[in-house]
Parts: structure tokens; sequence; C-alpha cells
């Protein structure tokens, strides 16, 4: 059996509105997701994991876990707070000490420029769908690039751009159901490509050693038979949901069905002369993408669905395709289905439509984590989803797949959107909950432990503990 390289980026990932807390410190200002993220009952942003205090008590417990690479985000409102105005120097030295502190350890940091987290001053003029909020992007990846790129080898420029269009309201960057919205939805789309494109070729130029790539949400999609009409579907879905923004990202062009789609529904956006120009020659150097699990689809006729609901789970789009259920998985506490062979088959999809490297930057369980009367938290039912979908990006490499890191999410404890602090992922345990931050202690899971050994073998034992 093939193995994975010996220098396979075994990491695990963050980002920053979710795990830093200190939302209004030290100059930061607010952005949407401090605004948005705020569901009754649920906590917020404003301490989160407190990992802005605490960021080196946490790089040494990943380093004691061997990681190699640590994916976070940069909050954009940390180092411009209004998006586009003066850099706050406090805010660079903050990125400055997580960076170092990385280093210290070999952790090789993956930096997420923009996830979710856009700058409130920006929102209220408009936010994507004002073409300025573009310069704004490409002037805040140059202070990134200034400040941080003798350090940063490696950059992931929009996180998860495909579900900020598609289920926006689900995860606090927009809503609205009706055309008229979704029209100035991919009108947002098209300037995110706009701002990414350039800000990939910036890169290029001012960073020659570094590598950029897109980090959009990416997932095989099946017909839920072999009926004609299914298999339509699930193309239709694909192109929509995935092949629209990395043949954009590679290519330069909008994918012809996704295009088709936008065209039956009217809501194709405004190109201006010189667009498409810009969108060419971006060349990322490699893909990031992030797997929860597969979706299914049918050509049944159906409603719009609820775009509010949840970003994991397929619903409905008329006369394109209608979300199902695959009778053939089991589904996670919260309702999203385990797929972990739909991982190898992503991947396999991906490398041959683009033949460029991969890297997984999130796959992970929400669950329901508790202490024992020992105080342990022994999470068994994480280890099993780990252990299945690295087995499965095992077998993808063995396929010819050139996949060269896996960055689990997450890396600690962090906010749900949807669950709060109720639903965790990290291999550590954070000791708070939704109604107080108690004391924020760091407890090592029982999965820190096992990924611990997977690491120390490069994925060659994978077996429990």
């Amino acid at each position: 059996m093939k193995e994975f390289r010996k220098d396979f980026f075994w990491g695990a990932s963050t980002s920053a509105y979710q795990v830093e807390g200190a939302y209004q410190e030290d100059g930061k200002g607010l952005s949407t997701q401090d605004i948005k993220c705020v569901v009754p009952g649920l906590s917020d942003c404003k301490i989160a994991s407190d990992h802005y205090h605490r960021y080196r008590e946490d790089i040494a417990l990943l380093a004691e876990m061997g990681l190699k690479t640590y994916r976070f985000s940069i909050a954009w409102t940390r180092i411009i707070p209004d998006g586009d105005g003066k850099v706050n120097p406090k805010g660079i030295a903050f990125y400055n000490g997580l960076i170092d502190e990385c280093l210290k350890y070999n952790i090789r940091p993956l930096v997420t420029m923009y996830h979710f987290d856009l700058p409130y001053e920006l929102e209220k003029k408009g936010g994507w769908f004002n073409r300025s909020t573009v310069n704004a992007f490409v002037r805040y990846a140059k202070v990134l690039f200034e400040n941080f790129g003798d350090r940063v080898k490696y950059w992931l420029t929009i996180n998860e751009q495909n579900m900020m269009i598609l289920y926006g309201a689900a995860i606090g960057t927009n809503s609205g159901l009706t055309e008229k919205a979704q029209s100035a939805l991919y009108q947002q789309n098209h300037h995110m490509m706009l701002a990414q494109a350039q800000t990939m070729k910036l890169c290029h130029r001012m960073l020659p050693d570094a590598k950029i790539g897109p980090a959009p949400n990416i997932t095989e999609v099946y017909p839920k038979t072999c009926k004609p009409q299914d298999v339509l579907a699930a193309q239709n879905f694909n192109s929509i949901r995935n092949w629209l923004y990395l043949d954009m990202a590679v290519y330069g062009r909008y994918n012809p069905v996704a295009w088709s789609f936008m065209e039956k529904k009217k809501i194709t956006p405004h190109i201006q002369p010189g667009d498409m120009e810009i969108l060419q020659g971006a060349s990322p150097d490699f893909l990031a993408f992030n797997y929860y699990c597969t979706a299914t689809v049918s050509g049944n006729k159906a409603e719009r669905g609820d775009q509010g609901g949840d970003q994991q789970i397929a619903v409905g789009e008329p006369g394109f395709y209608s979300g199902e259920n695959n009778k053939y998985l089991e589904k996670t506490e919260f309702g999203w289905e385990i797929d972990p062979m739909g991982l190898r088959t992503t991947l396999r999809s991906v490398y041959e439509r683009y033949h460029l490297p991969v890297i997984i930057t999130e796959n992970g369980l929400g669950a329901y984590d508790k202490i024992n009367e020992n105080g342990e938290i022994i999470d068994d039912y994480r280890i099993e989803y780990l252990r299945k979908h690295i087995e499965q990006a095992r077998l993808a490499v063995q396929d010819g797949v050139d996949l060269f890191g896996y960055c689990p999410w997450s890396a600690i404890d962090l906010i749900s959107t949807h669950q709060g602090f109720s639903k965790r992922y990290g291999f550590i345990f954070v000791n708070r909950d939704e109604k107080s931050t108690k004391d924020l202690k760091r407890i090592r899971k029982k999965s820190f432990f096992w990924y611990k050994k997977v690491i120390s073998t490069n994925g060659s034992d994978l077996s429990n503990l």
C-alpha cells in the first residue's frame, strides 16, 4: 500500500471568530459574525475559547500532539478594524506572536485570510455586493503578505465561498430565499471571485516562494437512483455546488452548467469589461477543501428548501435537483450523514478534474462530549469517525491522488454557529458551557492521544488506544 508522503501536513483547524474571543479588544472592529452569530440561549463569539489570551498554551498542546500544521484564520477586523482604513498594530502584533509560537515548535502555519467574518463596517456599505469590497480585500491581503509573508508559506483565500452563497443564512453571512436575493448573492459571488483571483496573483508576485489556493466545501453528489433524471440532478448540483467555484479558481471561467442555471433563473451577475481577464491566470498552487459528508439528490419536483437550516444537508432547487436522505449512511447526533468512502470519491473527482495537489482543511465529528467521573473525555466515536476517513484518504492516495495534508476540524473545542458550545469537535476539551465560561481549562481528550499516535506513525497505525 502506498503510504502518505513523508512530509505529510498532519494538522488541525480553527477559525478566528469561533476560537479567539476578545471580540473588541486591542482595537479589533466588529465583524458580521460578531453581529449575526448570536442564537438565543447559545454562547456567542465574545469569549469563545479565549484563544486570543491562551494561544501559547494552546500551541504547546498542539505541539505535544505532534501537529505539523496549524490551519487558522486571521480576523480581518483585527488587522483593519473597519475593513478598509488604518492598519491596527496590535492586531499585527497578535498574529506575529501566534505565527512565531507555531514556528517555535516547527508547526507550519496554514493561514485562511477570510473565514465568514466580513468587517461589519463594510457590510453596512453593501458588503460583497459593493464592488469596492473587492479592492478592500486585495488591500487587506497585501497587508498580510507584507507583515507575515516572510514566515507564512501556505495561504488559503476564502473559506467555503460556496456555502456563503448557497447556505448564507445557515452560517450567518446572508439571508433570503427570493430570486432577487439569489441574484444579489451571485453578484456577491462574482465579486469574491474577482478578489480571490487578484489575491492569488498578488501572492505570486509578492511571495514567489509561497503557495496559495482556495478553500471551498466540496463533496461528491450522488443520484438517489440510476434513473436518468436523478443522474442529471446530481450533475446539476455538482456543478452548482462544487465545480462553479473550482472551475473559476483554476480555469478562470464560469462552469457552463452553473451558468445555465443562473441564466434560467435570471440571476446572472453583472460582469464589467475586463472582469474575465482578471479572473484568468490566477493559477492556484493547490486546492484545499472541507469535507464532512456527501449529498444525495433526485430529479423529483421540489420546492426551494430552507437554505437557513444547515449547510451540510442538501435541500432543493425547483427544476434542477431535490435533496434526499441517503438510506445507506448513518448520521451524527446532529443529523449530518457520515460517509468516509465519500471522501475517497470526492478526492478522486477533484484530482482527476484539476490535477493539482490537494489538502483537506476540515473534516470532523460534532458531538456532545462529556467529562466522566475520572475527569476524562472518552470520545471513541470521534476516533472511529476520523479513523475511517483517514483510511479512505490513504486509499485515495493509492488511487493516484496527490494528497499532501489532512487538517481535521477542530484543533480545540470552539463555538459552533448552530449549537454553540454544546456541539464539540476538538481534540482538546475547553471547560465551559453555554451559560458559563467556568475556568476554560484545557483537557486532552482520548482522541488527542490517538491522533498523536497517528501522526507519529505517519498514518500507518490507525488502531484505537
